[in-house]
């Protein structure tokens, strides 16, 4: 959620007109948004002497920390200026959307600094705490009337998530596989809620993200609770791991092939290079066989054969097999 450090963000007496309605804004990827604000136009300030980089370029150097900005959100570099900050503490971040609470996870540190960083403004004191629990409460309230007015409208969406923001606006993000006229209940929420509103839609990956859950693991989704994006995923990743190929097995929370399928994929590669591969013909100490399973990681092969019962082997005792004899067929491998 969007702080602001004022209380340019109360909505109105209630005798106020309603403000206008923003336009939706329907933007089909919203990482950025559900991650963390984007860097604010903040030259670092406090810098030391620039250091040279490996492609030879000079950059300042300044006391750069990691904040989050929201639970599960990516982590981004800020200047700290003069401020001694340690993991875990809360701050004031001068983000692009105003001055929002964050978390710090990575300590300040001199660093070379590229381009232009979020500024930490101070450590946020029991106010600022106060003002973002309350704008979490509100943001709470605000999405509670967005999911009425949807069911009323009969509308194929899913409402999940809201931010309240400086400046007396509410961003609702939203997930839907159809095409939907808005403006309706735009105009309504801007009239009930007092608050200009914006609409923002995402897939179901960002969805998981945004709203956390537990996986099949039974820990928290790593999407909401450490990876700062998402990675491609193939079902080659489960193919390679030798994975049942079954939705309760390969699909996460969100629906899609699960993130961590590539976590180890790069090991399996490599370890399954000393392997022969599935159904082909091998010579072992027992005779010829074919490969009827592969234990990747302990290196081992299980070879069927024709007239005794299938056995395990090591992977430097199974070679391959010569080819059988070309009887017009092309011969077998």
């Amino acid at each position: 959620m969007n702080n602001n450090d004022g209380n340019d963000d109360l909505p109105p007496d209630e005798g106020a007109p309603a403000p206008q309605a923003e336009t939706v804004a329907v933007a089909p990827q919203a990482e950025t948004s559900a991650a963390g604000s984007p860097p604010s136009t903040q030259a670092p300030s406090g810098g030391g002497p620039g250091k040279e980089s490996r492609e030879g370029k000079s950059y300042p150097v300044g006391m750069v920390a990691g904040v989050r900005l929201r639970p599960g959100g990516r982590v981004i570099a800020c200047d700290a200026s003069t401020i001694s900050l340690r993991v875990g503490m809360s701050v004031m971040v001068q983000a692009e959307r105003g001055p929002e609470v964050g978390i710090v996870t990575v300590g300040a540190m001199s660093r070379p600094v590229r381009g232009r960083l979020a500024r930490v403004l101070r450590i946020a004191d029991p106010r600022d705490l106060d003002r973002s629990a309350s704008d979490g409460t509100r943001a709470n309230d605000a999405l509670v009337v967005a999911r009425g007015a949807v069911a009323k409208m009969n509308l194929p969406v899913k409402m999940f998530h809201a931010e309240l923001q400086g400046g007396g606006r509410v961003t609702f993000y939203f997930a839907s596989d159809a095409r939907v006229d808005f403006r309706d209940l735009v105009r309504d929420l801007g009239n009930r809620l007092r608050l200009r509103v914006e609409l923002r839609q995402v897939g179901v990956r960002d969805e998981a993200k945004m709203v956390g859950g537990i996986g099949s693991c039974g820990r928290e989704l790593c999407c909401s609770t450490f990876l700062p994006r998402f990675a491609p995923v193939s079902i080659k990743a489960a193919k390679v791991q030798n994975i049942a190929l079954t939705p309760a097995k390969v699909s996460g929370q969100c629906g899609r092939l699960k993130c961590c399928l590539v976590y180890e994929e790069a090991n399996y590669v490599e370890a399954a290079k000393s392997l022969p591969r599935m159904g082909k013909r091998v010579a072992t100490p027992d005779g010829i066989g074919r490969v009827g399973d592969l234990d990747v990681l302990r290196g081992r092969v299980r070879v069927l054969f024709q007239d005794q019962p299938p056995k395990v082997y090591e992977g430097a005792q199974v070679k391959q097999a010569p080819p059988l004899p070309n009887n017009g067929n092309g011969g077998d491998s």
